[in-house]
């Protein structure tokens, strides 16, 4: 009997090493649950800078004040009738 009782502890204490530390085990799990959390936060961030660039695109394609706005600030853009004047601060 003091046998069968062994045995069932070894396997008992297998079957929990397993759960423990084998492949499908609790740390294994909760490092796949931290690491799907880490990437959710990750693609939160990455869709509200696409959902900007979207905007930003649509408002380019829409309106052509927006284009001309965009040339002007980036490219120096003036128009033939208007007169340039640069502004130095000391």
């Amino acid at each position: 009997m003091k046998t069968l009782w062994a045995i069932l502890v070894v396997l008992i204490l297998l079957l929990q090493v397993r759960l423990w530390i084998g492949e499908g085990s609790f740390a294994q799990v909760w490092s796949l649950e931290k690491a799907i959390a880490e990437q959710r936060a990750e693609n939160a961030g990455l869709a509200g800078r696409n959902d900007r660039l979207y905007a930003e695109v649509r408002n380019l394609r829409n309106e052509q004040g927006a284009v001309e706005e965009r040339a002007r600030m980036n490219l120096g853009l003036i128009r033939e009738d208007e007169t340039f004047f640069l502004v130095v601060e000391n």
